[in-house]
């Protein structure tokens, strides 16, 4: 596998996370009848934690992986 095929498997795979992280709050308030203002308000919270725990995650998968110490990759 190449590394360009690597980096966008990756990419997707970080988008997914994002994404089934980003509306299950609304999808929940939607269950408790929340207006379309809490609704927003929850979508915003759901792509903050989102956007933190693909951050965590990959950080995390560098230190397993040794990713800063492999040759030919950037950083």
């Amino acid at each position: 596998m190449s590394d360009a095929e690597r980096d966008a498997g990756n990419r997707k795979i970080k988008a997914g996370v994002l994404l089934l992280v980003a509306v299950s709050p609304p999808l929940i308030a939607l269950q408790w009848g929340a207006t379309p203002v809490e609704l927003l308000a929850a979508l915003g919270a759901g792509i903050v934690l989102g956007a933190l725990l693909v951050w965590y995650l990959g950080r995390l998968a560098d230190e397993f992986t040794g990713g800063s110490q492999r040759p030919g990759r950037r950083r």
